[in-house]
């Protein structure tokens, strides 16, 4: 199953915030409070609210960054 091309900035957003945010809340879950019992809670946390402020703010800058991009490389 395809979808339409037109969901394709709304897709890239999703993807890349998941990405990040599951590699940042992992890395600072560890660092902070380590491998400890209660790890996988706090990871699950700290990932639902950082996804709900990454995304509609990867939505907001995904444009902005494309057009810097564009007028960088010139296309």
């Amino acid at each position: 199953m395809r979808l339409a091309g037109k969901y394709s900035v709304l897709l890239m957003a999703l993807f890349m915030t998941l990405v990040m945010d599951s590699t940042m809340t992992f890395t600072m879950t560890a660092l902070i409070s380590g491998f400890a019992e209660d790890f996988a809670l706090r990871f699950v946390r700290v990932f639902a609210i950082g996804f709900l402020v990454g995304f509609p703010t990867s939505l907001l800058v995904l444009s902005a960054v494309r057009k810097l991009v564009s007028k960088s490389t010139g296309e």
